[in-house]
């Protein structure tokens, strides 16, 4: 069964654009970034999904075989599990800590999902900014 991470971010804030448009700024971000920082990625406007090592998407497909599957803006893991609770070996959850809303969503996912049986971990920023897994 897929392992699920809630990642509660405090100091980092998530794009506070539409999903689509954080999508565009994040797929330009990789590609700009820094040469030494590079990861290979593709979106739907580049085509071959299947041949991205990392493919962004607003979308609940997996058009390549990914993994690891990263949800923000409030997506939600129920609906991508859904009759395939092996789909993925990880998804992580990132929510805003600082938004009342997103925290009470990430709150019912963490129900949702532990009553589906899945294997939950809550991680929060700690002080120097570093990932510490809380209780």
């Amino acid at each position: 069964m897929t392992e699920i991470r809630f990642y509660h971010l405090e100091r980092r804030k998530p794009e506070e654009a539409p999903v689509r448009e954080w999508i565009e700024a994040l797929d330009d971000r990789l590609w700009t970034y820094a040469d030494e920082s590079f990861l290979p990625h593709g979106t739907a406007r580049d085509g071959e999904p299947e041949t991205q090592p990392i493919f962004l998407t607003t979308e609940g497909d997996n058009p390549n075989g990914a993994e690891l599957r990263i949800l923000a803006g409030g997506a939600k893991a129920a609906p991508i599990l859904a009759g395939q609770p092996d789909a993925y070996r990880r998804i992580v959850i990132l929510f805003d800590g600082a938004d009342e809303e997103a925290r009470a969503g990430a709150r019912a996912q963490w129900a949702e999902l532990k009553a589906a049986g899945h294997a939950l971990s809550y991680w929060r920023e700690g002080e120097t900014g570093e990932w510490e897994q809380g209780r």
